[in-house]
């Protein structure tokens, strides 16, 4: 038996090569978009990809397998679980062998064995890992977005956003009866799960890549809830805001992804032609340099979105799926980045880019370029007291609650651009997070809506915090932590 992990650490996202070196076959579990790697890794191996599957139909990435079954010619599985509402609409058109409860797939000498695990996804399915050539137990388990290391996948997205109002709390009580199927699964069972840490599906995976069934009963948390109620509250207290673009990737994913054929370099644009490009209708140019280039020169209009490790969830947040985008980029190997990591969700319509050459070329022959200001604590604590700036934090709801500065409201950066009516502009606005990275993008987004004086608190709220200037609640040194973990990830530090 051969075992292969693959993991996208931007959308911090795991797919199997599960294979048989004795039949030369192999299954690919979970792949995403950028199918070359699996292809590629077969051929390494001496493998040949006769079958394709998923856990379920994800909603924070474009779901690969109908491209790489296409392309290698292998056989399509897709699940049969769950109601009308969740079902694969192009699962017939591709000619695709659906799976439920105790179905099974052949590799060779590999058995895969199908477990309905239902709670985060009604369809969400389990695949049980046994080596026929050396025992009759399963050695491993797939446990895409059920279990996690240290966490479970969460049962609020149906309602949050597939927008299936009133579903949470029920598929939190069929999520803690699918742990309860666990119980007859032994401790050595290895546990190989969909995400790690970073990812928005769930609220505290570990960035250990694998586990044991065993260890987890021990120190998952959600094995040790004392009944279905407790089990309910916690699993649904504190989830993080689900990105705008789960909506649509659940859709994509359900009715059928695109079959792109890789990834294509768009067209090296003018500089000198930048408005002609720009002014045109739903057009959006993002610029993907870092933070403090943007910062201290940019072309007005556009927005920040760095290109690290949190550059797809922002940019899934902030760019509308029926824009024309345009990137700026300093070279291009960061467009053919940059390309891939919004095609991985979706986002296709990247009709070309501007080198850096761009900025320069702008200030020559239109104006000035704009700037992002920055601020000190202890500097605006002085603004504070006299109410000559309006602050926003742009933090998580549950990061805001666990500890905020006084009076300062919280719109997540996510949803800033659909509540700009609630901030004032005949004022300062201080924008701020944890750390400054999200602050940086949400102050590209207000100047490109034309808010004039903007400014970024340099440091966050973790530079306030440290200086002992006064936060309510008082936060406790362990969320303090947290939240810097939290936003080394959102910043892709």
């Amino acid at each position: 038996m051969i075992l292969k992990r693959l993991y996208d650490e931007k959308l911090a996202q795991a797919s199997y090569l599960i294979g048989c070196s004795h039949a030369g076959e192999a299954i690919v579990i979970d792949a995403n978009r950028d199918i070359q790697q699996y292809v590629s890794l077969a051929k390494a191996e001496g493998l040949t990809i006769t079958h394709v599957t998923e856990t379920h139909i994800h909603a924070d990435f474009v779901s690969g397998s109908r491209e790489l079954a296409a392309r290698s010619g292998a056989t399509l599985h897709l699940s049969d679980e769950g109601d009308a509402n969740w079902k694969y609409s192009y699962a017939r058109d591709s000619a695709a062998k659906p799976l439920r409860e105790s179905d099974s797939i052949n590799i060779g000498e590999v058995r895969i064995s199908v477990m309905h695990t239902p709670g985060h996804t009604p369809e969400h399915l389990s695949f049980l890992i046994t080596d026929t050539a050396r025992a009759e137990d399963p050695m491993g388990m797939v446990t895409g977005d059920f279990l996690f290391v240290g966490d479970v996948g969460r049962p609020d997205l149906q309602e949050k956003a597939a927008k299936m109002g009133g579903t949470m709390e029920a598929a939190a009580r069929t999520l803690h009866g699918s742990l309860g199927r666990l119980a007859a699964l032994p401790d050595w069972l290895q546990v190989w799960p969909g995400h790690g840490a970073g990812s928005a599906c769930g609220k505290g995976m570990s960035a250990v890549p694998q586990s044991t069934l065993g260890y987890e009963r021990r120190f998952n948390w959600a094995f040790a809830a004392p009944s279905e109620i407790d089990f309910v509250r916690t699993v649904l207290a504190g989830q993080p805001e689900p990105p705008k673009y789960f909506a649509e990737m659940k859709r994509i994913n359900k009715e059928g992804p695109k079959i792109l054929d890789g990834f294509s370099r768009p067209e090296l644009l003018d500089g000198k032609r930048y408005s002609e490009y720009s002014n045109r209708p739903h057009s959006l140019v993002v610029d993907t340099r870092p933070a403090a280039q943007f910062a201290t020169g940019h072309i007005p209009g556009t927005i920040n979105i760095p290109l690290n490790k949190s550059f797809t969830t922002w940019a899934g947040w902030l760019i509308p799926y029926d824009r024309d985008v345009y990137l700026i980029a300093d070279c291009d190997s960061r467009v053919d980045e940059a390309v891939r990591d919004l095609a991985m969700i979706g986002l296709d319509r990247v009709m070309g880019y501007f080198d850096a050459t761009v900025i320069q070329s702008f200030a020559e022959h239109h104006g000035g370029l704009g700037v992002i200001a920055q601020t000190a604590p202890r500097e605006l604590e002085e603004w504070i007291a006299q109410d000559t700036a309006r602050v926003i934090d742009v933090r998580g709801r549950a990061e805001w609650e666990a500890g905020h500065i006084p009076g300062v409201d919280n719109i997540p950066l996510g949803y800033l651009a659909d509540r700009l009516s609630e901030i004032p502009r005949n004022k300062t606005i201080v924008l701020h997070c944890q750390g400054g990275g999200r602050s940086s993008i949400a102050a590209s987004v207000l100047s490109a809506h034309g808010f004039a004086n903007v400014v970024n608190l340099a440091g966050g709220f973790g530079k306030w915090e440290s200086e002992g200037l006064p936060v309510e609640p008082l936060s406790t040194p362990a969320l303090a932590e947290s939240e810097k973990k939290k936003e080394q990830i959102a910043s892709g530090s």
